[in-house]
């Protein structure tokens, strides 16, 4: 009868350890920023990665993003009259607030976080990691530091660019469909927007990119059994960013529409 409650109670106790780790190592990393300078070579690199390489792949999901989206909400629009009258605001509010942060988070999560993992899981299963530290080179600052720098900074620019792409995609949809004009939709579109919209957007960029590059660097640093446990932390880089998303994304949006 016990066996079930002492299953619970160590997996508790395991997830509050690696909670704890992981703040442990956004708290170092935060602090190794200072030293960003000195590293600039290596957090341009990360930089590199996870904007420039991330682009073409953002254009092509947040195009059809917009355009699914001003699919969807036309034709349910259309329904009560008020199509021309609707249709632009609610593309943009939905795409700047939710569908785009989320979204290209998740891409990122995907495609760098679990570059990230299991490059580092590499490196930790090799002990590498280990050799930096007999070389007097904390692991933090020459590996952690430049991927928490680059995801926080990137995130919110590929953000801004995925947001300006979905737009058009929902704009393509909505003049080719439901007959606005180029200049009616963009004049619903930014009517609907104002800065604290797309801030709220920005601001859930910058928590997702943080989020995303702790659990990445976390669970490859802390990778144990060979090739096996590199894959195991990829995998568990991808699920747990993802779930760590979708958390902060309630809590955000929560707090902003009380605060606002």
């Amino acid at each position: 009868m016990a066996q079930p409650f002492q299953r619970f109670g160590t997996g508790l106790l395991l997830l509050f350890q690696v909670l704890g780790e992981m703040i442990g190592l956004f708290a170092r990393s935060l602090y190794w920023c200072k030293s960003a300078l000195f590293n600039a070579r290596s957090v341009l690199k990360q930089m590199v990665r996870v904007g420039w390489d991330t682009l073409p792949i953002g254009m092509l999901m947040s195009v059809f993003i917009g355009m699914v989206m001003a699919l969807q909400t036309g034709y349910a629009l259309q329904k009560f009259g008020a199509t021309a009258k609707y249709l632009p605001s609610t593309v943009a509010l939905a795409l700047l607030r939710e569908l785009i942060p989320v979204f290209v988070a998740f891409l990122v999560a995907a495609r760098v976080g679990a570059s990230m993992a299991a490059e580092l899981g590499t490196m930790a299963v090799s002990e590498e990691i280990d050799a930096l530290r007999v070389l007097g080179i904390n692991p933090v600052r020459y590996l952690a530091m430049p991927r928490f720098l680059a995801c926080t900074a990137m995130l919110p620019v590929l953000i801004v660019y995925a947001d300006v792409i979905g737009m058009i995609g929902g704009g393509i949809v909505s003049c080719s469909y439901f007959g606005l004009t180029v200049d009616a939709y963009r004049k619903g579109c930014v009517s609907a927007l104002d800065f604290m919209e797309i801030a709220q957007g920005l601001v859930k960029a910058g928590v997702f990119g943080s989020i995303i590059s702790i659990v990445a660097c976390h669970q490859g640093m802390t990778t144990t059994g060979g090739a096996e446990g590199v894959g195991r932390a990829t995998t568990n880089a991808v699920v747990y960013s993802t779930i760590g998303i979708f958390v902060a994304n309630f809590f955000i949006t929560r707090f902003w529409m009380a605060w606002s």
